[in-house]
């Protein structure tokens, strides 16, 4: 069995916004039938805890030479663009 994709889900404290983002992440991915984990962190941990993940999701600008694919949205707190922002995030983790 393959091992779940890992997404690394950034914000300004990861408190609150991360936590939203990172639980609708794995909720929409799992009724697609893609195993995911989730670790929150705030925008300015990236850089040191990045290693290892295949993606990242943020909610607030991030440095962009991470190594890995970073999608910047608010799609999950405000709804708009949501489903487009899923299909963005599955066609990373298949790269």
């Amino acid at each position: 069995m393959s091992q779940p994709k890992r997404i690394l889900v950034a914000c300004g404290t990861a408190i609150a916004t991360s936590t939203v983002v990172a639980k609708a992440i794995e909720e929409a991915l799992k009724e697609r039938g893609i195993d995911v984990t989730t670790r929150q962190c705030k925008a300015s941990e990236i850089k040191s805890i990045v290693s290892g993940y295949d993606l990242v999701v943020t909610t607030t600008p991030v440095p962009s030479d991470l190594g890995i694919p970073v999608i910047q949205t608010l799609a999950f707190l405000t709804g708009m663009g949501k489903e487009e922002v899923i299909e963005q995030i599955v066609a990373a983790l298949k790269d």
